[in-house]
């Protein structure tokens, strides 16, 4: 790794230490490495062109990093208790860098299949902008001091859990079941679907159910939502030699279990109301969200020649992610408008 990066590391390590581990100077420490004071003003410090810094910033997988913070906002709203905004703001931080972490170790090690499917080959390390050991450095570093500083600001019930689901993402997904079985993304789901319970744990310093309710539902809507695009990407997938449901049982049979699971999916994104911690508002928007789900998925079980097949799955890929932020989006505003002074 960088020699650069490497010393801005360490100053970040030592601006961590010295925070006292207090939210707001923490946050202040975090500040102070980015930016230095010059005979000009403030400058941006940190060591890296603007280039290399949006190679960096692909190895944490923006996309995916915004809709773990989501959930894991929401996860904090539904807590029994609630936490100081600017607390809540960092540990939600926190996690968004445990999602990086993850993004960025899972980038190091598939780096070989990357380079053989066409969605992944203009990623860093594939595209020869980045070798796999500053990709593990960066990762590795991330994932320590995410898990460090959840602990410190919020709980390390919250650190915990953020360590394990790193874990569970890299090593139990990523390092054995991405490779090894069909049902790698039924099984690999649980670490996508933790962040509601990290962020209610980060909140309140335990697990709700309401947290483990947001947890299936999440579950649920990940095969789904990954058949659909493993539907459309089956020969890259083929290529790679990776086990995807449409490769090894057929694309009829993964049509079918995109529809069973959406038959599933619907009933259960009620939950929150029938728990009682949404509302009836929000009940009605599941059962109009979860109808437009199956409708999606029936059409990609219908429809199995090309184009329309194609067309059919990448509209439920699409809309499978409007989906789970329109559902999230609903819990979380329910929660906050009832917290409203007014």
């Amino acid at each position: 790794m960088d020699q650069d990066i490497k010393a801005f590391a360490c100053n970040g390590l030592v601006q961590l230490w010295n925070s006292k581990f207090d939210a707001r100077t923490l946050l202040k420490a975090v500040v102070m490495s980015l930016f230095s004071q010059s005979d000009s003003g403030i400058v941006w410090s940190f060591p890296v062109s603007a280039g290399r810094l949006f190679d960096y910033v692909a190895l944490l997988k923006p996309r995916v990093m915004s809709l773990v913070v989501f959930t894991a906002f929401t996860g904090m709203v539904i807590a029994p208790s609630h936490v100081d905004f600017l607390i809540g703001f960092a540990s939600l931080f926190a996690i968004a860098a445990g999602a990086g972490a993850s993004g960025a170790l899972n980038m190091w090690y598939d780096a070989d299949i990357d380079a053989l499917m066409r969605r992944t080959r203009n990623r860093p390390i594939p595209a020869s902008r980045m070798s796999k050991g500053d990709a593990l450095c960066f990762g590795l570093v991330l994932a320590v001091l995410s898990v460090l500083a959840l602990g410190l600001i919020a709980n390390w019930l919250a650190a915990a859990l953020l360590g394990f689901t790193i874990f569970f993402y890299v090593a139990i997904y990523t390092m054995w079941l991405k490779r090894a079985t069909p049902q790698n993304i039924v099984i690999g789901g649980a670490a996508g679907a933790l962040p509601p319970v990290i962020g209610c744990a980060a909140a309140a310093g335990d697990i709700s159910l309401a947290s483990l309710a947001l947890f299936s539902i999440i579950f649920v809507w990940t095969p789904p939502h990954f058949w659909a695009l493993a539907l459309v990407r089956a020969e890259d997938y083929g290529r790679a030699g990776i086990p995807m449901l449409p490769n090894v049982k057929g694309p009829g049979h993964t049509r079918r279990a995109i529809f069973g699971y959406a038959l599933l999916l619907a009933p259960l994104s009620l939950m929150p109301w029938l728990m009682g911690f949404a509302s009836l508002a929000y009940g009605v928007i599941a059962i109009g969200l979860g109808a437009l789900m199956v409708l999606f998925s029936a059409r990609v079980y219908h429809f199995r020649t090309a184009p329309k097949a194609d067309r059919c799955a990448r509209q439920l890929f699409g809309f499978s992610i409007l989906y789970l932020f329109l559902l999230f989006a609903a819990i979380a505003g329910d929660k906050l408008q009832a917290l409203a002074p007014f």
